[in-house]
């Protein structure tokens, strides 16, 4: 009888570790988008690329928001070396941006920037964003998901928060010619257009008013505006 007892109190306890275990784990969902679904135009955001092959001074480029009702996602379409790159914002991601953008003001504010690491690029945490690519019309129009990181690093000696695209690969599972790798992809914020960014989030956070109009697209300017810090 005392065995027994034994027993079940050892099973009882390994039942309550392995539940606690699976309490305590993220779980980051992968979530599609079709690009024919319905869509609005919200408008444009200002960000920097590196130039082609990571030589030379950052490039400003202005980027096209598109927001889709049906799958509540919103876009950042963009070109970069002669592909065209749709990346999605899932509602947990917009949040996680909105709070990753504060905590970096906070540090910013602080002074606590670290100018001499690699790892400030993750330091804000990663999310789990959609992938549309293609070069042309005419060609393969590739898709998947992959890991975006939030951080910040140091270009031109300012300090810029950023999105960390992180590859990935499309399997064709017809044609395995068809297959293609994204490459990693940095965006660079100043924070006046990550706040830009950061609103629009916000905004498609909550339910899409009633009464939504388009914004107006925002001026080009031709000077990158950069932080003093």
């Amino acid at each position: 009888m005392k065995f027994l007892k034994k027993v079940t109190i050892i099973l009882f306890l390994g039942l309550l570790v392995s539940s606690c275990q699976t309490t305590g784990r993220v779980k980051i969902d992968d979530f599609t988008v079709n690009m024919n679904s319905p869509k609005i135009t919200v408008g444009e955001v200002e960000l920097q690329f590196e130039t082609m092959m990571g030589m030379g001074k950052l490039k400003k480029q202005n980027v096209d928001v598109f927001y889709f009702p049906k799958e509540d996602a919103v876009c950042l379409t963009y070109k970069y070396e002669f592909y065209t790159y749709n990346q999605f914002w899932d509602r947990r991601g917009r949040r996680v941006f909105i709070s990753a953008l504060q905590k970096y003001n906070e540090d910013y504010e602080a002074r606590n920037l670290e100018r001499n690491t690699n790892k400030t690029q993750l330091k804000y945490g990663t999310v789990r964003g959609y992938l549309i690519w293609q070069q042309a019309a005419f060609t393969v129009q590739a898709f998947a998901n992959m890991n975006v990181d939030l951080g910040y690093t140091f270009k031109e000696r300012s300090p810029y928060f950023t999105i960390y695209q992180r590859d990935t690969e499309y399997i064709d599972e017809n044609a395995r010619d068809n297959n293609r790798i994204s490459p990693n992809l940095t965006m660079y914020f100043t924070r006046a257009q990550a706040a830009e960014l950061a609103e629009i989030f916000e905004q498609y956070v909550n339910n899409l008013p009633s009464d939504y109009e388009e914004p107006p697209s925002p001026g080009k300017k031709d000077d990158i505006p950069k932080d003093i810090y």
